[in-house]
């Protein structure tokens, strides 16, 4: 889908948002794929404000994770993961990432999931993103 605007985005996100659901037994897990300054972030910042996250939200890639306490109808906490930094899925294990997969009620976001395809479950909703312009990105499922 061709993103013209951040209205284009914000309505993209609000339709993607509608249809996520919780894995069987653990997490809803979003993997954003892209190169740098794609709109890997720009998805985010717009998912995390639908969810009522407050604030600006900035893109973890320091620090790794961010997680954000929300208040949705499914999902309790938005868990925010830049993976750019990362050898291996084994770096996550350190942060607690089994416990977060296993928890129904979390959103994890989660940019560059290529570098740590290793602890990727299968069940993970991927969308890549393509630079167009200034203003314009693709954004694709799979």
């Amino acid at each position: 889908m061709r993103i013209n605007s951040l209205e284009e985005l914000e309505a993209f996100v609000g339709d993607f948002l509608t249809k996520l659901q919780p894995r069987k037994g653990g997490a809803a897990i979003i993997g954003l794929k892209g190169d740098l300054g794609a709109g890997k972030t720009a998805f985010t910042k717009v998912l995390a404000k639908q969810l009522g996250v407050p604030g600006d939200v900035t893109s973890p890639t320091f620090v790794i994770e961010k997680i954000y306490k929300i208040e949705h109808k499914i999902f309790s906490h938005l868990i925010h993961i830049d993976a750019y930094r990362l050898e291996s899925g084994k770096e996550l294990l350190h942060l607690g990432w089994e416990r977060e997969l296993a928890d129904e009620h979390n959103l994890i976001v989660i940019e560059w999931p290529e570098r740590v395809l290793d602890i990727m479950p299968e069940e993970t909703v991927y969308l890549g993103f393509t630079y167009i312009d200034e203003n314009t990105r693709d954004i694709t499922y799979g």
